[in-house]
C-alpha cells in the first residue's frame, strides 16, 4: 500500500466513525445559539448561499458572515424560520424530492441534513473544518463536499451514510463544485492557482484541469456539457470555456467583481451577480454579449437560482433579503425582507 492510498483510507475511516457519533447526537436546526463563543474558520472568506425547493414553496439562504439560515415562505413572501446553531453556513442545497436540505458549515465541518416539513436536524454529515461547496448527484443519492483545509473532495453515499472516497490534490476548494449533466464528472474550482480541476466521478481520480483564471468564483455548465461559464472577479469578466478543449475562449466584461455565473433554464443567458457595483449583468449566450445590466441590489454574490419556467430570477442580498427579478423586463419587482439581526 503506498503513501497516498493509506492516507485517503485512514480519511475514510475516521469520516466514517465521525458520521456514526454525528449522526446519533443530532439536535434540531432551530434550537437556540450556543452562548459561548465559537472557532471560526478563517472568517476572512465571505460567501452567500440561497437554494429553492423543487416545488417553489421554500428558499433556503445563508451568509457565512451570519450564524443563522433563514426559511422563506415563497407562496406567502414572509420569513418562515430562523435556523440557528450555526456558524459559518456556506453552502446550501436540496436533495431532488425537496424532502430536505443541506447546509454545509466550514467552522462545525459538518452538513446538517435539515427535514423541509420540520425544519429539524435528520443527521449530521462529518465533513472536516473547512468544508465549503457542495452538490448532489441528480438523483440525490451522493453528495460531494469541497474542503478547502485539506485541499479534498469527499464523495458521500447517502443511503447507507458512508463517505466512499476522499479525492486529494485540489489547491483550496470553496464554492465552486458542479456535476456535468450526465453526472460522469465533477468540476471543481480552486482558490489556488486560479483553476478549474476535472474529476471523473467512476474512478474518482482527477482527470485534468483548467487554467487561466483570475480569481475564480462560480461556475455553470451548459446542458449539452460543452461550455463552462466561470466568473472571474479579479477582471471583472465572466470566462466562456470550451470543455473538450481545456481552455478559455474568450471572455465577456461584466461589472465590478463578479461572482455569479449562473445559467438560465433555457440555456440561453447568463446571469453575473456583481459584488463591487451592486448590480446583476444579464449575457446572451448566443452572442455572448451583455444585454442588459439591472440595479436595486446589495452586494449580490453567486446566490442566483431560476423558477423552473424562467419567467423569476431570485437574487440574494448580503443583508439576507432575496430579490424577485422579472425576466422579461430585467428588473427588481419585490424584495422578501430578512430579519434585520439574528432571532
Amino acid at each position: 500500500m503506498n503513501h497516498l492510498t493509506f492516507t485517503v483510507t485512514l480519511c475514510l475511516a475516521a469520516l466514517a466513525a465521525a458520521y456514526s457519533t454525528a449522526g446519533m447526537a443530532a439536535e434540531p436546526a432551530t434550537a437556540a445559539p450556543a452562548a459561548a463563543a465559537r472557532w471560526t474558520f478563517d472568517g476572512s472568506i465571505h460567501n452567500n448561499s440561497l437554494a429553492v425547493s423543487p416545488d417553489e414553496r421554500t428558499a433556503v439562504v445563508s451568509y457565512s458572515e451570519r450564524p443563522d439560515v433563514i426559511v422563506y415562505d415563497l407562496a406567502t413572501g414572509t420569513v418562515r424560520a430562523v435556523l440557528h446553531g450555526f456558524v459559518t453556513p456556506r453552502n446550501i442545497v436540496f436533495s431532488p424530492a425537496g424532502d430536505r436540505f443541506y447546509v454545509s458549515d466550514s467552522s462545525l465541518g459538518t452538513v446538517a441534513v435539515i427535514d423541509t416539513a420540520t425544519l429539524k436536524t435528520m443527521s449530521s454529515v462529518p465533513a472536516g473544518a473547512g468544508a465549503f461547496g457542495t452538490t448532489l448527484s441528480k438523483d440525490g443519492s451522493t453528495l460531494y463536499i469541497n474542503n478547502q483545509a485539506a485541499s479534498t473532495v469527499t464523495r458521500y453515499d447517502l443511503g447507507v451514510q458512508q463517505p466512499r472516497a476522499v479525492v486529494t490534490g485540489f489547491a483550496q476548494p470553496r464554492q465552486g463544485v458542479r456535476l456535468s449533466p450526465d453526472g460522469k464528472t465533477l468540476y471543481v474550482t480552486n482558490f489556488l492557482g486560479d483553476k478549474i480541476t476535472i474529476v471523473d466521478t467512476a474512478t474518482d481520480k482527477i482527470v485534468g484541469e483548467i487554467k487561466g483564471f483570475d480569481k475564480l468564483r462560480a461556475i455553470s455548465v451548459t446542458a449539452d456539457g460543452k461550455t463552462i461559464f466561470a466568473a472571474n472577479s479579479g477582471s471583472n469578466a465572466i470566462a466562456v470555456v470550451d470543455v473538450d478543449k481545456r481552455a478559455i475562449t474568450t471572455t465577456i466584461a461584466v461589472g465590478k467583481d463578479p461572482y455569479g455565473a449562473a445559467l438560465s433554464p433555457d440555456g440561453q443567458f447568463v446571469y453575473a451577480g456583481n459584488l463591487g457595483d451592486n448590480t446583476v449583468s444579464v449575457i446572451a449566450v448566443a452572442t455572448q454579449k451583455v444585454v442588459a445590466t439591472i440595479t436595486g441590489f446589495q452586494e449580490p454574490r453567486q446566490a442566483i437560482v431560476f423558477t423552473r419556467d424562467g419567467t423569476l430570477a431570485y437574487v440574494l442580498n448580503e443583508d439576507l433579503s432575496v430579490a424577485k427579478v422579472d425576466r422579461a423586463s430585467n428588473r427588481v419587482v419585490g424584495t422578501l425582507a430578512a430579519p434585520v439581526r439574528p432571532i
